[in-house]
């Protein structure tokens, strides 16, 4: 394995290449005939820190150099990971797990309760930790015994082991820590792989793990991420052997099919959304939301826009996860004469002008929104912004109606605070009413094995949705294709995992 030192050499070589031809659209070939690879097409992390990390996105990447305590299964649960067991207290305060006695780091280093007690502080308290919002309910960590660690909590909160699943939970080999800033680049990690070639932009290259607790089912050698930089040519480039896996958009699905490759059609937590700052006229009149809701051909949306792939939602959550309240189905049907009925209740009797913000990508969306919405004398002017605007929108609050993306979160409680905590991204108004805040606090305090689970967190569900000015569209799969010759791939609610996965002549 190459070594700390050689990989910091190894990758400045690789970037100053890079910048003397100009890109690296592929990464270097593998040599060894007896060597399983393959190349996922797929987008690089914007750092490879899990503390550091901006993108909720680059879970997906940071889950092959890393483990966490947990991990989700398929339906979106908590199964064992770095950690084999855990268990809370009486009153629900404090969780102690377990961890794996062969757990160990990519350089063969225990896997210990310090190291984890380590990270989660570094978590907590690093100055610019991105996840210092989900660690806040951590108030003390103890190494019980060298395979034994309690997480202290600020109030009964069974949701950890979801939330632990994901970045917050990743586990990064302390021995980094004396050179923080270099994880950025350089990863160390107890995932599957270990990364052993970073270009930025252009291409990651990783080995096999072989401390992996679970290694035995990990079956490729060598694999690689390259993005995808145009998603036209995403099909052409599998054909063609340049990605041994790609995801691809909803509208090359049938090209694919065509082109004879295998297509795994993903339930994931993606939902197109309207973000929405309800402190702000017209949107701080919710018959105006509603309005906008009935004017909503969901389903025209879908057909036209994601060719059919897709299901029209009203909630954050997709048909099937736990969250999903069946009572927020169709729950404010297409109906242009009901919307126009809300808007003069509200007192625009001639129609409402709104402006709606927008990514580059997202106009073909906007456009079909802004007709169907001109059918109820919503009147919409387009306002695109480049991808960083939109961003930036999550804290600046520039914008109060954009067209956006929500992706969940390991927890589902964690991502409703996402959307509707005093402090959530997706919560441009930073407005919470009393009674949500009651109902996603009583969810957090009721342990994931009571049968009363599953109505208390659809309810915090219900309530949001119906008090809050966010608008959901609806939910899309992730769609990855493949030849007959990649075999295992499983149908990852979450994370995208490669455990069972074979390449074969």
């Amino acid at each position: 394995m190459t070594s700390r030192h050689s990989f910091a050499a190894l990758a400045a070589v690789s970037i100053a290449a890079l910048a003397f031809t100009g890109c690296a659209t592929q990464a270097p070939a593998v040599e060894s005939a007896d060597t399983t690879s393959l190349t996922w097409g797929w987008n690089l992390p914007t750092s490879w820190d899990p503390v550091t990390s901006t993108a909720g996105w680059d879970t997906h990447a940071l889950a092959l150099v890393y483990d966490g305590l947990t991990q989700l299964d398929t339906e979106g649960e908590p199964v064992p990971g770095l950690a084999e067991s855990w268990e809370y207290s009486a009153d629900g305060t404090a969780i102690t797990f377990h961890l794996r006695e062969d757990a160990a780091f990519s350089d063969g280093t225990p896997v210990t309760a310090e190291a984890v007690k380590l990270n989660l502080e570094r978590g907590r308290d690093q100055e610019n930790s991105t996840l210092a919002g989900q660690l806040r309910i951590v108030t003390a960590v103890d190494a019980v015994d060298e395979h034994t660690v309690t997480v202290h909590l600020d109030q009964a909160d069974y949701q950890v082991p979801y939330l632990f699943a994901g970045k917050t939970g990743f586990i990064v080999n302390p021995a980094a820590f004396d050179d923080v800033a270099s994880l950025a680049t350089q990863p160390e990690g107890a995932g599957p792989f270990a990364l052993t070639e970073y270009v930025p932009n252009a291409h990651a290259t990783l080995e096999k793990n072989d401390e992996y607790w679970n290694a035995d089912h990990i079956f490729i050698d060598d694999l690689s991420v390259v993005p995808v930089a145009d998603p036209a040519t995403a099909v052409a480039g599998v054909n063609t052997g340049q990605w041994d896996v790609a995801i691809i958009p909803a509208s090359q699905a049938e090209s694919a099919e065509s082109a004879g490759l295998e297509i795994e059609e993903i339930k994931a937590l993606t939902v197109r959304a309207l973000d929405v700052n309800g402190t702000v006229a017209p949107f701080d009149d919710q018959r105006v939301l509603q309005a906008i809701s009935h004017a909503t051909d969901r389903q025209a949306l879908i057909d036209s826009t994601y060719f059919s792939h897709g299901t029209a939602n009203w909630q954050p959550f997709p048909d099937g996860y736990v969250a999903h309240s069946e009572e927020l189905d169709d729950l404010y049907p297409y109906d242009v004469e009901a919307a126009e009925e809300l808007l003069a209740e509200a007192g625009y009797p001639d129609g409402v002008d709104i402006a709606l913000t927008l990514g580059e990508d997202d106009t073909a969306l906007a456009e079909l929104l802004q007709a169907q919405w001109a059918d109820a004398s919503i009147h919409v002017t387009l306002n695109v912004q480049a991808a960083a605007a939109i961003s930036q929108n999550y804290v600046q609050r520039t914008f109060p109606f954009v067209l956006d993306s929500f992706s969940g979160r390991q927890s589902p409680l964690q991502a409703l605070e996402v959307l509707y905590g005093p402090e959530g991204l997706m919560n441009l108004g930073r407005q919470t009413p009393p009674e949500l805040t009651a109902a996603i606090d009583k969810a957090r305090a009721t342990p994931t094995d009571d049968p009363a689970y599953a109505d208390t967190i659809q309810d915090a569900v219900e309530v949001g949705v119906r008090l809050q000015p966010n608008t959901f569209l609806f939910s899309w799969p992730r769609i990855l294709v493949h030849p007959a010759g990649i075999t295992g791939i499983q149908h990852w609610l979450d994370v995208q995992r490669w455990e069972d996965v074979k390449v074969e002549d």
